[in-house]
């Protein structure tokens, strides 16, 4: 890839609903985490990863910002709560992903997500889609319930097992 393909392909980034974006060309590869990817509550600017692969075009190196370990948070829910959330979660189950993937709460950008905060779901119901391997697999529901708490952004990278949505069963 040369300067202007990785400087075009940053802006592209940038102006989508991407918060992590990772390509591998051969030797080449390129890794791009975005503000969405992080809390909130810090000043952020893209994170590039980029190794192997040198050109003889100048590299985008001015704009990559160098992080620590205390910029980059990958942690799970905001704890901002209190104490007093945390005891009414513990009465909350928990639906839950079944695969490594990225979060996605609708079929497609321009569609509403298949369940909001307030929504009713019953056992078997579609709750959201997680993309693997470039795959759509569509995550239904084990449960019945109240939606409480989403408690992931859309388009963000999950873990197996990874908490997607609080639900109240009552």
């Amino acid at each position: 890839m040369n300067y202007n393909e990785i400087t075009e392909l940053i802006k592209l980034i940038s102006d989508s609903h991407l918060s992590e974006f990772k390509m591998k060309d051969g030797e080449f590869e390129i890794a791009v985490k975005t503000d969405k990817y992080q809390k909130k509550t810090k000043e952020t600017t893209p994170i590039i990863h980029m190794s192997g692969g040198q050109t003889n075009n100048p590299s985008p190196a001015d704009q990559v910002v160098a992080t620590s370990s205390q910029a980059v948070d990958q942690g799970g829910s905001d704890d901002s709560d209190g104490g007093e959330a945390k005891s009414d979660e513990s009465k909350l189950l928990k639906i839950k992903s079944p695969m490594v993937g990225t979060f996605y709460r609708s079929s497609s950008p321009d569609k509403p997500p298949f369940i909001k905060v307030g929504d009713q779901i019953e056992k078997g119901g579609v709750v959201c889609i997680v993309e693997a391997m470039k795959l759509f697999n569509e995550i239904e529901s084990e449960i019945s319930g109240k939606i409480v708490k989403v408690m992931i952004e859309d388009a963000a990278p999950v873990e197996y097992d990874q908490v997607l949505f609080l639900v109240d069963p009552n």
